[in-house]
């Protein structure tokens, strides 16, 4: 509650300065008296020791008066759009709006949708000397947009820059306004699942050569960041961490993948290429650039599960679509090689994926099927505390006798411990837990 009281409190101030700031702008613009000659004469308020949310924000960011200005007009369109209602006059010369206001009616609320346009009217006005100095803050380089501040999703590639709608990403308008950002919504706008477990780091039961590889990953994940910028090898060293998991299913890739994130304390998304890979040009490549921008800046790690169907081998060039087919990979291993975060592609098979990804990779780290001793450690962690195990079952010979992954092994519980409440025991009996046994096997189309 003292967050939101913070935030609210801070925000009003910066509110009732901007509108200042916009009827300066219309009072000059229209030759009306004003009390001073130029909107920057219009302080700002201090947030010198501010601890809201937008005034660290704009201490993080050391946002000048203009950048203050633009981001208050996009703020403004989503918290308090009646300020705007000032753009809706009708120009009576023309009987039309003001085309210099730039921005849109919206066809359903009526309300007045601010461009790229608008913020440049309200710093500049007609002054054309001043209006190209400004052009700097849309610019791609500049960090409104290079840290996914403005959403650029509504522009088109033919459509005039400057038309392009003022709007905040939803997770800076939940940052400023409340203090948190939610979590992005799993759809096709966001074709990834945030993955997480409860198990802990010694649960991760993997031969010793793995472990060690994995742990460089979580290594990088804690120090990186200080070799790069505390050490200055940014200007050598690419950002970032790519990884290749690769071994049969159920060796715990996924789980793998969990833990990293859960152990650093950043999300893990885990992405589904059945709604990213498309059989229409250009599509995969958009797709996947939705998750890129919301991702970067973010820390996220990025999970690509079965990623053969997005990063297999390139074909032989025999028809335009293969030649697109080619340039879309191509691109994304540029968008993969750039991300400055983990990034993580599991596969069945090391060899289903194109060579070209490969080399880039800082770790390739094969999960082999659990040996005897490591399917022991499995068994005897896999069941539940409540659960009580029937005196002729032998662990240690179950783990010998039959070689099953680590997912395999859980299907085995599952089957074992649903047989169990239902004959309404608590006792895993062995002639259920070896059926469980033979289901897997026969899924595998292995001999039992």
């Amino acid at each position: 509650m003292q967050t939101n009281k913070n935030n609210a409190a801070a925000l009003e101030n910066e509110i009732e300065w901007f509108n200042k700031v916009l009827n300066t702008r219309m009072q000059i613009y229209f030759g009306q008296k004003s009390d001073v000659k130029d909107i920057f004469e219009i302080e700002p308020p201090g947030l010198k020791n501010d601890e809201s949310a937008y005034g660290n924000f704009t201490a993080h960011y050391r946002l000048s008066t203009a950048e203050r200005i633009v981001f208050m007009l996009a703020l403004i369109a989503n918290i308090k759009p009646q300020l705007l209602d000032i753009f809706l006059v009708e120009n009576k010369n023309t009987g039309n709006s003001f085309t210099e206001f730039g921005g849109r009616k919206d066809s359903e609320s009526g309300r007045f949708i601010p461009t790229y346009e608008t913020a440049i009217f309200i710093l500049a006005g007609d002054d054309l000397e001043k209006r190209f100095s400004y052009y700097h803050l849309f610019d791609p380089e500049h960090y409104f947009t290079k840290h996914n501040i403005f959403s650029s999703k509504n522009s088109s590639r033919n459509e005039y820059h400057f038309n392009t709608i003022l709007s905040l990403s939803s997770e800076i308008i939940d940052l400023i306004t409340t203090g948190r950002v939610r979590k992005p919504t799993f759809g096709a706008g966001f074709p990834a699942k945030l993955i997480e477990t409860e198990l802990e780091w010694n649960d991760l039961v993997l031969e010793s050569y793995t472990l060690e590889q994995i742990q460089e990953i979580k290594t990088w994940i804690e120090y990186g960041h200080v070799m790069l910028n505390g050490m200055g090898l940014s200007k050598k060293i690419k950002p970032g961490f790519r990884s290749l998991f690769y071994g049969p299913p159920g060796t715990g890739k996924t789980f793998t993948a969990s833990l990293l994130g859960k152990v650093t304390g950043l999300d893990v998304y885990r992405i589904d290429l059945s709604m990213v890979v498309s059989k229409y040009i250009g599509e995969t490549e958009k797709n996947l650039e939705n998750i890129f921008q919301q991702a970067e800046y973010k820390n996220w790690i990025l999970f690509f599960d079965e990623a053969d169907a997005l990063f297999g081998k390139r074909t032989s060039i025999s028809d335009a679509h293969d030649r697109f087919a080619n340039q879309e990979v191509s691109y994304l291993l540029q968008r993969v090689e750039d991300y400055p975060g983990v990034v993580i592609l599991a596969s069945n098979m090391r060899t289903n994926l194109d060579e070209a990804f490969t080399r880039r990779f800082q770790s390739i780290i094969y999960f082999p099927v659990p040996k005897t001793n490591e399917r022991l450690k499995i068994w005897s962690n896999a069941f539940s505390e409540k659960s009580k195990l029937d005196d002729k079952i032998n662990l240690a010979e179950i783990a010998a006798k039959y070689e099953l992954t680590g997912g395999s092994i859980m299907n085995v519980v599952r089957c074992a411990t649903l047989m169990s409440l239902k004959k309404g025991t608590d006792i895993i009996f062995a002639d259920d837990l070896i059926e469980g046994i033979r289901k897997e096997f026969q899924k595998e189309g292995k001999k039992f």
